[in-house]
């Protein structure tokens, strides 16, 4: 009895903190990955490159919080759809480097697709990557069908702008495939199409304009599988 006692008072004060919940506001400056590390939050992935253009290898951390919690995440069209899922959070942390160290440049709390969010595959993150100045965040999912996405920021000086993305998915046992890569700097989509290894025929690649009014952000491009890029399909 005494035993059933103590669990469940765990599981109230669980529940508790779960709710009361709230980002840390990451440090603003730092001269090593501890000291920008907060407590209770691990490193997943880190990669150094220069991103503003200054000769100077920049720094970029994927961080989770220790504990799962009750997160409310947007699906569909980004601010309708809300799906409640338990889970750990996830941060991405961008620091330019300058003479004093690492300055915070970007924090994001939404773009970061979350250990459960991959489907039977499981955990969903894939390494980054940092070359010409670009960042690209890279993600793998699915099930029988499968999906790869990958999207490629730049510092403009002022914002983080989508370039270019990627969205492959294929299915395990026919191999029927499409990869659509965009362009959205030269408002271009390149789309293959084919049966892959399961075919003799070479895959179709076909080249499309692709019109956009303005240029996705962090800001207005919430997380992956939010943009709806045309009636039913989502980036």
């Amino acid at each position: 009895m005494k035993l059933k006692i103590i669990l469940f008072f765990l599981c109230c004060q669980t529940a508790v903190y779960a709710q009361n919940f709230k980002f840390p506001t990451l440090s603003n400056q730092g001269k090593s990955i501890t000291e920008l590390v907060p407590a209770k939050w691990k490193v997943l992935d880190s990669v150094a490159g220069d991103l503003n253009q200054d000769q100077v290898k920049d720094l970029v951390m994927i961080l989770e919080y220790q504990q799962e919690i009750r997160e409310s995440r947007a699906y569909g069209d980004n601010t309708t759809e809300l799906i409640t899922e338990i889970q750990k959070p996830r941060i991405l942390a961008i620091y330019f480097k300058n003479k004093n160290g690492y300055q915070l440049a970007t924090q994001n709390n939404n773009f970061i697709l979350r250990s459960q969010e991959g489907g039977s595959l499981g955990d969903p993150l894939r390494p980054m990557g940092i070359e010409k100045n670009q960042l690209s965040l890279s993600f793998q999912g699915g099930g029988e069908w499968r999906w790869k996405l990958k999207y490629t920021f730049k510092y403009n000086g002022n914002n983080w702008i989508l370039e270019k993305a990627n969205n492959y998915y294929y299915n395990e046992n026919s191999g029927e495939l499409t990869d659509k890569q965009y362009d959205f700097v030269n408002r271009k989509l390149l789309v293959t199409t084919g049966l892959g290894k399961h075919s003799k025929l070479p895959n179709e690649t076909i080249t499309h304009d692709f019109p956009i009014k303005e240029l996705r952000t962090f800001q207005s491009f919430k997380k992956p599988w939010t943009w709806e890029i045309s009636p039913d399909e989502f980036l």
